[in-house]
Order: structure tokens, then sequence, then C-alpha cells
């Protein structure tokens, strides 16, 4: 039977009110209903269609039409929304933009195709011309051609094979010119689109979802930032080597429990220097939040993670979040595992510290090529021994540990009764998905195992 102070122990204290969490279903059921109203407008405003050239036509209306409302879910999704930080995950908000945008690319190429190609069989010519015809006849197609070409070169910089061979900052602000393509795409639509040169009525509830939109992008993204930093006033408090390669960087502020951030949270950070400000890269917090400070930890894998070492108290600092729901909140049953890799240890640390957890109830396996790319070692003793939980560590290389270090045999080896745990996982993307597959064969229910990329 479970004791009142076992349920107390899973569920934390009530300090206060939780911040707002929307659920999936919260965004993917408005987002499909948007998608069918769409196509209800475009219905609605579709006369008879008679002729090979007439399908072709408003099949690249309707496409173009989906282009649009996808443009402005993508928008949302990306634009920090706490409620959906929190609910839904950042990690999975990502996935969802990505997969969403290679929709939205594939929409706009079949609108732009669908429609010269409708023009060019009414018109009775070739493609060619009247590709000519639309460039110098129509208004706004040109601009809607050089949209249709950032979105595809955003799109082709976005796919994961380009992904890997870019800065994280490089690959961010080649990004941005999203924005620039929706924009024109907007005055293309209302110029030309016929679901919109009659209807008064469409203009102004399109013209009320882009605002709408666009407000919350501008609030969110820069407003909200920008006043916090006023209240907080963050600025570097001291960085500290934690190993090779490995610093920690506490940041002091004002009202630090105003921002109700939580232990596996992140926070984007912009460090205000002559060579970082322009910069602002997610990192875990790596020790829980404390009304005056907060820690993040950071391994050197780039210019930006490299220069955190050399960032020298006093140095200002905007920091936007927190963002994620690898929190607590998801957990569901008495017993947990933490399971960490590589970097991945950094909100794995803050969770080891602060989950709620009777005397045995918690573990944390770390698993690590090498012993020097362990960090928090005597943190993790001191959490271990003051907490009662059991704390494990998987170091060496496949070559020392076999083929599968995480395999479901080691992982039952450590805890034979894995399968009744809750499972926070978190390090690299291969670890992550080798790891997850491992849980699943040793009988850990998916809805049990908790995971969150950081890799966007």
């Amino acid at each position: 039977m479970t004791t009142l102070d076992e349920r107390r122990a899973v569920r934390g204290p009530r300090a206060h009110r939780p911040p707002a969490r929307a659920r999936p279903e919260h965004v993917l059921v408005p987002i499909a209903l948007g998608a069918a109203a769409v196509i209800a407008l475009w219905w609605h405003d579709t006369p008879a269609i008679t002729g090979f050239g007439d399908w072709l036509t408003n099949a690249g209306r309707v496409t173009g039409l989906l282009a649009g409302f996808a443009a402005v879910v993508l928008v949302a999704l990306m634009a920090r929304i706490p409620a959906l930080e929190r609910g839904v995950g950042t990690d999975r908000l990502a996935r969802w933009h990505a997969m969403g945008g290679r929709y939205m690319v594939g929409l706009v190429v079949a609108h732009a195709l669908l429609i010269i190609w409708g023009y060019a069989v009414t018109a009775h010519t070739d493609v060619v011309h009247q590709t000519k015809t639309l460039l110098v006849s129509y208004p706004d197609v040109l601009m809607a051609t050089v949209a249709g070409l950032l979105l595809v070169g955003v799109g082709i910089v976005s796919a994961r094979a380009a992904r890997r061979r870019m800065h994280y900052e490089t690959w961010y602000y080649l990004h941005l010119y999203t924005y620039l393509a929706i924009a024109l795409a907007f005055s293309h639509q209302f110029a030309t689109g016929a679901d919109f040169m009659t209807s008064r009525p469409a203009r102004v509830l399109w013209s009320a979802l882009y605002v709408a939109v666009g407000g919350l992008l501008l609030w969110y993204r820069f407003v909200t930032p920008l006043r916090r930093a006023l209240r907080h006033r963050m600025r570097v408090h001291g960085v500290y080597a934690e190993g090779p390669g490995a610093v920690s960087v506490w940041i002091r502020g004002r009202h630090l429990d105003e921002l109700r951030a939580e232990p596996g949270q992140f926070f984007r950070w912009r460090f205000l220097t002559r060579d970082l400000w322009w910069a602002a890269n997610p990192y875990s917090l790596s020790a829980p939040p404390a009304p005056d400070m907060l820690r993040i930890t950071v391994k050197t894998f780039g210019e930006h993670s490299g220069a955190l070492g050399r960032l020298r108290p006093g140095t200002r600092v905007f920091a936007e979040g927190p963002y994620g729901a690898f929190t607590a909140g998801r957990r569901r049953r008495r017993k947990v595992l933490l399971l960490a890799g590589g970097v991945g240890i950094t909100p794995i640390r803050a969770l080891f510290e602060t989950l709620p957890a009777t005397p045995g109830d918690l573990s944390l396996i770390y698993r690590a090529t090498d012993w020097a790319d362990v960090v928090f070692q005597e943190e993790l003793l001191r959490i271990a021994e003051s907490r009662h939980a059991a704390l494990h560590y998987l170091v060496g290389s496949r070559r020392d540990l076999g083929r599968d270090p995480l395999s479901p045999a080691v992982l039952t080896r450590i805890l034979p009764d894995l399968a009744a745990h809750d499972v926070y996982v978190c390090g690299p993307d291969g670890m992550t998905t080798a790891a997850i597959a491992s849980l699943r064969r040793a009988g850990v229910p998916r809805r049990h195992i908790h995971h969150e990329s950081f890799e966007f």
C-alpha cells in the first residue's frame, strides 16, 4: 500500500501553483482544425471545376493556402510560448517544427509547379513561356518566387546531413531568412490569391492569424527577454573548471525564483562580450536554481562553448527561458532511474539532487567513454550518500565494455526491477536512441521513458 508520505515524496511539495502546461493534443487538435478550415475556405470560394487545367490550378490554390497556414504554425511552434515549452517540451516542438518545415517546403514547391502547369494548360502554352508570363505580368509573383527560393534554401541547410556540418550559430542566422520569406509570401497571397481578393472576411481572419502569431513571437522572443534582463540583472559570478574541456558558469541575479525554473530545464544564454553577444545558445541548469544564483556546465564542442571558459566575473547575461519539459512533472512511478551520457549529465545532475524519492528508490547510471570525461564525481557521490541513492558508472570504450554497453542485460544486471522504474535519459543522440531501444526491450513502457534532445 502506498502511504500519504510516499505520495508526497513522489509529487513533491506544493510550494506554489505550478505553471500552465499544454499537452500535445492542445497543439495538434487546433492545427488539424485550422487545416480543415483552410480547405473549407478553398472549397467555399471554388466554382465548378472544368477541365484538366482547372484541376491543376485549383490544386495549386489549395496547396498555396495550406503552405501559408503551415508557415504560421511553424512560427507559433518556435515562438517559445511558456505553456508549450513546459508541457509539450522544446525537443518535441522542434521535431514538429522540422517535420512541418519539410511539409511546408513541399507544399510551396507543389503550389508553384501546379499553378504554372495549370495556367499553361489553360492558355495552351508551354510551362517555360507561362513561367515568364507569371513573373512579368502578375503582381508580387516575383517576390513570391524569392520567398519560395528562400524557403527551399532554408530547408536544404536544415536537412540533417547539412545541419551537422554547420556551427549552430551559422544555421540559426540562416534560419532567420524564413521570416523574410513569410513576409514576402504574405504580400503575394493578398495580391493574387483568389480566396482573398474578393472576400473581406477572409482577408481579415487571415491577417488576424498572422498578426496574432507575430505578436506572440515578438512578445516571447524579444519583449519578455528584455523585461527579464532589466528585472533580474544577471551577471557572471564565476567560472570554474570541472575537468578537461568542461567548465561551470555561475550566474548571479535578482529575484531569480520568479522565473520558476525547474531542475532539468534549460535557458538560452547570451553573454554580452565582444565575441559572444550575438549568439544565444541553449545550456541546461546543472544545479538546482537558487533565488540569487543559477549554474550551467558546458563542455567544449565549438567556438561558443570554448569561449565560456574565458568569461570574466561581472559579464552581463541575458537569459531566455526556462524551457523544456524534462522535469519531475513527467514522473509517474515511485522508482526512478536517471541515465546520463556525456554532457547529458548536466540536467541529470540537477534532477539527481532534487527528485523526491525515498531511500533506495533513486538510481543514476552515468555512461562515459573515459574517466577524463566524467564530471561532478564528488558532487554525485555526496548526493548519493546523503539521499541513499544508487550511483553506477559505465566508463570505457565499446572494446572494453562490449558492443552494447547499455544493453538490456547490462541494465537489468544493475537494476533487476528495471521495468518498474520511470527512466530519464539524456545524452548524445546516438546514445539516447540506443538506450531507449534497450529500455524498451527490457520491458520499460514507452510512456515511462522520458528524454529531451538538446541538439536543435
